[in-house]
């Protein structure tokens, strides 16, 4: 398809949508998050929220999810807030959006969908656009059942944001289709997913340190990669930045980059798309090999959003997130970012101020753009990297430079003394590299 969704909402004047929520068992507390994020999410397709309307029911009702009387009040509306789109904050199933579109006469999208456009929107490797296709026609596929005739009408064009996005290559819309183009798709990221089994195997076979950058959506990955990489990234450093925007999802792609920080060891530092609550499990599973990146790590980094008042429930997210992966084992170091601002808010309400940057344990307390925190955060890195390290004494032969070469890279070496036999070397190794040196380990 040559007109991406993107070319389509600019070449309208403006997609206004109207934000539905329906509060069946959360407290006001969550429910008013849950709204907020669907408000942030549709500003990131960038659609111009026209108003928001929100329903309390005992259940769901099954028709049409927020009962008839709600669904009316928002049909005498649309011409009121020149609404052309209806999204909901939950899931809805495709018998409800049916019954909506039939009442409603525009279209209906729920928070999956939304969730889906904004990532064919943001998608740039061919790797995350055939992941985000992929998700997308597992999304559709379910919602075809007695459309056949409606989207016939769409298939050529219509403008609906829920049939744009992605490698759509004008498919026409019917099960046969999607499956056969799921099927291909399937070969081609098995084909990718090989390749990046290549490239992680290398990685693990360097002795570098692996650290990945995990944490909820727009809590500020980004702009630590490019810091990292800016005060400690070398020379080329600027070419090797990351796409650092303020707003959810506004990178996708798995970025690999090497920190060599002076006076200290260097390492391989992974950042990936962000998490966020109900992620649609259709891209949890197509992004899947990307997330797992997190769980071949030495050590995660979960940025955190320190001035967001939602940070506990964004720690919780993502703490679960990384269980669904595989990657719950992993060691953690909890970044939490944007301390500047909570300070300055003490400061303004006189109350007892943090000081930024500070560490303890777990813990590292930072501003992402000062380089003072990324100092902190680096020695901090460095100490997590060492607690599980085993203090060893090896002999290496004089023949062994290349040995003496990557541990001079990647371990910390204590002391070296020369021998008629060999060089002596008390080094600390980490668990994995014990059993790689393990023969000129002297007991």
């Amino acid at each position: 398809m040559k007109d991406t969704m993107h070319q389509i909402i600019q070449e309208e004047q403006e997609v206004r949508a109207i934000l539905v929520g329906l509060n069946v068992d959360k407290n006001d507390d969550d429910f008013e998050r849950s709204m907020h994020e669907l408000k942030e999410l549709t500003k990131a397709l960038d659609l111009v929220v026209a108003a928001t309307v929100t329903q309390s029911l005992p259940s769901p009702d099954r028709s049409t999810y927020i009962g008839s009387g709600k669904v009316e009040e928002i049909k005498n509306s649309l011409d009121v807030f020149d609404a052309n789109i209806i999204i909901f904050n939950d899931a809805l199933s495709p018998m409800q959006v049916r019954n909506l579109e039939k009442i409603l006469d525009t279209e209906v999208m729920d928070r999956t969908g939304l969730i889906l456009q904004i990532f064919a929107k943001r998608a740039r490797t061919r790797e995350a656009r055939l992941q985000v296709e992929y998700a997308q026609l597992q999304y559709m596929l379910p919602r075809l059942v007695g459309m056949r005739s409606s989207l016939s009408r769409q298939g050529g064009g219509s403008g609906r944001l829920s049939n744009k996005g992605s490698g759509e290559k004008q498919l026409e819309l019917d099960r046969r289709r999607i499956e056969q183009r799921s099927a291909e798709l399937r070969r081609e990221l098995k084909a990718v997913e090989k390749e990046r089994d290549t490239q992680r195997g290398r990685r693990l076979n360097s002795d570098t340190p692996k650290i990945s950058l995990v944490g909820y959506t727009n809590a500020g990955k980004s702009t630590i990669m490019n810091n990292l990489l800016k005060y400690y990234g070398g020379e080329t450093s600027v070419e090797k930045q990351v796409l650092e925007k303020n707003m959810l999802f506004a990178t996708l792609d798995t970025s690999v980059r090497k920190i060599s920080p002076s006076g200290h060891k260097p390492f391989l530092l992974t950042d990936t798309v962000g998490f966020i609550s109900e992620l649609p499990h259709t891209l949890v599973n197509a992004f899947k090999s990307t997330l797992e990146e997190a769980k071949y790590a030495d050590l995660i980094l979960e940025i955190i959003d320190f001035s967001d008042p939602e940070y506990r429930f964004h720690m919780d997210v993502t703490r679960e997130t990384l269980a669904e992966i595989g990657a719950g084992d992993v060691p953690v170091l909890y970044v939490f970012n944007k301390s500047d601002i909570v300070q300055k808010m003490q400061e303004e309400a006189s109350q007892l101020v943090m000081t930024v940057p500070r560490s303890s344990d777990d813990r590292v307390y930072i501003c992402a753009k000062e380089k003072d925190s990324l100092d902190e955060l680096i020695s901090v890195i460095e100490k997590k990297l060492k607690e599980g390290d085993t203090l060893c004494t090896l002999i290496l032969p004089y023949s062994e430079g290349a040995v003496l070469n990557a541990l001079n890279e990647s371990a910390n070496i204590e002391s070296t003394e020369y021998l008629p036999e060999g060089i002596k070397l008390a080094v600390h190794l980490s668990s994995k590299n014990v059993a790689k040196y393990s023969c000129y380990r002297v007991l």
